[in-house]
């Protein structure tokens, strides 16, 4: 069974990349993190829209990187989100950090689509179950 993150989780993610990294705080638009997190456990006919836990991490890092729900650190907060799901869903990260951050910055600038994404994520992640 799928694990997915709390906005709980997802706001302490966010509160220790300011502590960590500096920037501005606060929740622009609380609506906008719902609807990120929700998107990963997203249904049409019965059936799952993004198949497996690397297409729901891509869905969740491309939506928390787009909709822009925190004021300040919504790349870094993506990227770490998408690896904490995959980690809580069984699956070890492979990419280097230097990688992840590239590609989160090219999903913020509009240049990588969840479908690569998600692509991006099989490629790099072992499953550890």
């Amino acid at each position: 069974m799928t694990e997915y993150l709390s906005i709980r989780q997802v706001l302490d993610i966010h509160a220790e990349h300011l502590r960590h990294h500096g920037g501005a705080s606060g929740l622009r638009d609380r609506g906008a993190l719902e609807s990120a997190l929700a998107r990963p456990a997203m249904t049409f006919g019965g059936e799952d829209l993004y198949p497996d836990p690397p297409a729901k991490a891509a869905a969740l890092m491309h939506s928390l990187a787009v909709n822009h729900p925190f004021v300040d650190g919504n790349r870094r907060v993506s990227a770490h989100a998408a690896i904490l799901f995959v980690l809580l869903n069984g699956f070890e990260p492979l990419m280097s950090s230097d990688d992840l951050v590239a590609t989160a910055l090219a999903v913020a600038e509009g240049k990588v689509e969840a479908e690569a994404l998600a692509i991006w994520f099989r490629q790099r992640l072992r499953s550890i179950e």
